[in-house]
Order: structure tokens, then C-alpha cells, then sequence
């Protein structure tokens, strides 16, 4: 499986956008409010941001992002000892306790993985990123029921702007739990919140090639390969549907492409020896 939608689906950093009403009607309402409620003029004046975090706070968050980008490159060891000196700095920043799950997922340690979303979730109950991150451990876990509880939480959030990558993830786990109806549904309503995203169409369109599906498949591949975003996984998805379905230009023309902009790879070294059923 193309290793990309693992890597958009952990991303600790991603903030759900709000989205409120216009500067006029904004105002309307809070005199309306002001009125009903006989609020007082001495109430709260603003809205509290990043700049009224304590030191604390700020240094927690300065040490978080190092461990994102640490994280992002890869380099487990790094990212873990720099969330942890953000949790030394502030343990009730519930975005630390989300990477710290993740690192530790990908460093197969499951029980300090699970601690780490627990915690998260317990600072931040409504926090959709850190569910559906949850939500995909478990998936890996075979625990799919839970997973599925912790998909849905994530989506029933009002706010929460990646309903594409959990709708996405919770396809994947589906399939993976041989919920094959089920799956589609999912992967199919991941595809109507982002129809331009490759790594959902590539997933939609490996999912329906299992399932035998050639026709439906290619349709969804084809625009992934004639964009800039195609890479080896996605042309050889994109050979082995046009050779189910017939199209032997078409074959030929990926397998050009392939060759040309992926040699060295495994999919040119498959395409070489003509293994199609990989």
C-alpha cells in the first residue's frame, strides 16, 4: 500500500478552522445576547490565543513543534526526547501527549502509544485529531470496533476539517476487517469531501481492484496518474487496471512513464519481469 495516506492520516499539528458568521451579524447577535442576558460592559474583552500562554506554555510548545518536525523526518528518537521536554515543560498540553501516542505507535510500543492518546484525550475530549489518531492505533491493533467508535466521535465533530483522512482511514480499516460494503461507503464518502485528493482516489481505486472491480477502478486512477502527484505505486495500480480492462496503449504508455521517472524502483524491476499478480 502506497505509504502516503500513513503519513497524512498522524498529523498532530493540524488545527480544526472555525468557522463563524460575518462581522455584522457577529455583533447583532452579542447585543442581542447582551440584552436577553443583561450582560455587564465589564465582561471579557478578547479571546485568549497563543500570546496569554504562560512561559511555561510557550516553551512547551517551542519543544512540540521541534518534535513535529522531528517526527515529520522520521527521526523517532529525536521526536521522543523533544516531546518529552515539552511535557516536562507543561504536562497539560494535550497536543504533546497526541505525538508522543504517535511516536510511540510507530516505534511498536503500544501500551506507552495508547498512554499517550489516553492522556491526550482526557486533557481534550473534543479533540477530533487526536481521536481519529486513536482511532487508527486501534485499527492496527485489531481492536475495530473501538476504532470504528473513534472514527465516527471524530467525524460527529461540528469543527473538524480532515473528514476526507478519517473518513479515508476508517475505509481502510474496514476493508481490513473484511467489512467490504462497508468499506466502499466509507471510501467512497472520503472521495466526495476531497474528489481532487490522489491519496483517496488511490485508495478507492485499490480498493475497488481488489474487489475486482476493473472498470470503476481505473476511473478513479487515471486522474491520480495525469497529475503531478503520480509516483510508482499509483502508475503500476494504473498498468496492472489498464491490463484487466484491455487497454494495452494504455499499458504501454504507463509502463514508459514508470521506466522513466521511477527506474530504480521495485514496480520497473515487477513491470520488467512482467509479475502483475504481486
Amino acid at each position: 500500500m502506497w505509504t502516503e495516506p500513513l503519513v497524512s492520516l498522524v498529523d498532530p499539528a493540524r488545527a480544526c478552522a472555525a468557522r463563524g458568521w460575518s462581522g455584522v451579524r457577529l455583533v447583532v447577535a452579542l447585543l442581542m445576547l447582551c440584552v436577553l442576558a443583561a450582560c455587564a460592559s465589564a465582561g471579557r474583552t478578547d479571546l485568549s490565543t497563543n500570546a496569554d500562554d504562560s512561559e511555561a506554555r510557550k516553551r512547551a510548545r517551542v519543544y512540540l513543534e521541534l518534535a513535529s518536525t522531528y517526527f515529520s523526518d522520521g527521526k523517532n528518537s529525536f521526536a521522543l526526547d523533544a516531546v518529552k521536554q515539552s511535557l516536562a515543560a507543561d504536562a497539560g498540553l494535550y497536543e504533546a501527549h497526541d505525538l508522543r501516542g504517535l511516536i510511540y505507535m510507530r516505534m511498536n510500543e503500544p501500551t506507552l502509544a495508547e498512554d499517550g492518546f489516553r492522556k491526550a484525550l482526557a486533557l481534550q475530549p473534543q479533540a477530533a485529531a487526536v481521536r481519529h489518531n486513536y482511532g487508527w492505533f486501534l485499527c492496527q491493533q485489531n481492536r475495530m470496533n473501538e476504532a470504528m467508535a473513534m472514527f465516527f466521535a471524530a467525524l460527529a465533530n461540528p469543527n473538524y476539517d480532515a473528514r476526507a483522512k478519517t473518513s479515508m482511514a476508517q475505509g481502510l480499516c474496514q476493508a481490513k476487517a473484511g467489512q467490504a460494503a462497508n468499506a466502499e461507503k466509507s471510501l467512497l464518502t472520503a472521495y466526495q469531501f476531497e474528489p481532487n485528493n490522489p491519496v483517496v482516489s488511490y485508495n478507492l481505486a485499490l480498493f475497488l481492484f481488489k474487489q475486482g472491480d476493473y472498470a470503476r477502478a481505473q476511473s478513479f486512477i487515471v486522474p491520480v496518474n495525469a497529475s503531478p502527484w503520480a509516483n510508482a505505486e499509483t502508475l503500476w495500480l494504473g498498468i496492472k487496471l489498464a491490463r484487466k480492462n484491455g487497454d494495452g496503449a494504455q499499458v504501454t504508455l504507463l509502463g514508459a512513464q514508470l521506466r522513466k521517472r521511477f527506474a530504480p524502483s521495485r514496480e520497473v524491476s515487477l513491470l520488467d519481469k512482467e509479475v502483475f499478480d504481486d
